[in-house]
Parts: structure tokens; C-alpha cells; sequence
């Protein structure tokens, strides 16, 4: 084998170890579902408040279960319809979110698990595309903004 092969496979461990090690970085903070939705979540998702869906109203989750978990996980992350991203908190992970999101689809009638890197991982992409497109929007937003200005001098 020659040298310029060799040296790059001297990297290979420390490469796979980089790989291994990145992803649990997903799964990081320790809060149960239960934890989170009592302490963040309960106050709105119990009473309903702004048409939040009541844990345990399995019609008004029916929609919402049907959207899938990565994608309903990842656009109440950076928030959705009158939830605030992160359900208001900057106290928890994505992790910790996703996994009072799958409790409370559990306790609607969804048989979600809490979630693994790999869906979290989607969650991530989701969130992202979401934002995306809202920032866009906002963009043509102040475009038009700065129009009417114009025409208005």
C-alpha cells in the first residue's frame, strides 16, 4: 500500500469516532416528555388556550398526528399558528421538545416513540425548511415595504 493511501486511512478512526460522537449531540437533555409538557407545555395544551389542542382530544390531534411527526414536531419548534418556537422556552432541547410533542400525540391517540437521532434529524430539516419559507416571505415583505416608501417621497 502506498503512502498516499495509508494517510488517509489513518484517518478513519478518528473520523468515525468524530461521526459517533456527533450524533447523541442530537439526543442531548435529559427532561421525559411528562416532565416537559407539565412544566411547559400543560399550561396552554390543558386548556386549550388559542386553539391549542387539549391532550386527550383525539379529533382536534387527528390532523396534527396525520402530518407526521417530524414534520409536526419540527414546525411547532420554531413555532406554529399561536405557539411560540420552542412552546415558549429557551429552557429545553429539541430533543426534549420532540419528546413532550410525542407524549402529548401518545395521549391523543398517536403511537408516537420518543424520538432517535435519525428522526431528529428530520425534525432539524423541517424546522429548517420552515424557516426558510417565512423568511422569504418576510423578505418579499419588506420589499414591498420599502416600494411603498419609495412612493410615498
Amino acid at each position: 500500500m502506498s503512502y498516499r493511501v495509508r494517510l488517509p486511512l489513518l484517518w478513519l478512526p478518528f473520523l468515525l469516532c468524530q461521526a459517533a460522537y456527533a450524533q447523541p449531540s442530537l439526543l442531548q437533555g435529559n427532561k421525559s416528555g411528562e416532565q416537559v409538557y407539565k412544566t411547559v407545555c400543560h399550561a396552554c395544551h390543558e386548556t386549550g388556550v388559542a386553539h391549542a389542542p387539549k391532550v386527550g382530544d383525539r379529533a382536534a390531534w387527528a390532523p396534527l398526528i396525520e402530518e407526521g411527526q417530524h414534520v409536526l414536531t419540527g414546525h411547532a419548534w420554531v413555532g406554529v399558528r399561536a405557539m411560540p418556537a420552542r412552546g415558549g422556552t429557551t429552557e429545553i432541547t429539541l430533543a426534549e421538545f420532540a419528546r413532550a410533542v410525542a407524549y402529548m400525540a401518545r395521549g391523543s391517540g398517536g403511537n408516537w416513540k420518543d424520538p432517535d437521532s435519525k428522526l431528529l434529524l428530520q425534525i432539524v430539516n423541517e424546522a429548517d425548511k420552515r424557516l426558510v419559507k417565512a423568511i422569504k416571505e418576510q423578505q418579499a415583505m419588506q420589499r414591498e415595504l420599502h416600494n411603498l416608501a419609495k412612493t410615498a417621497r
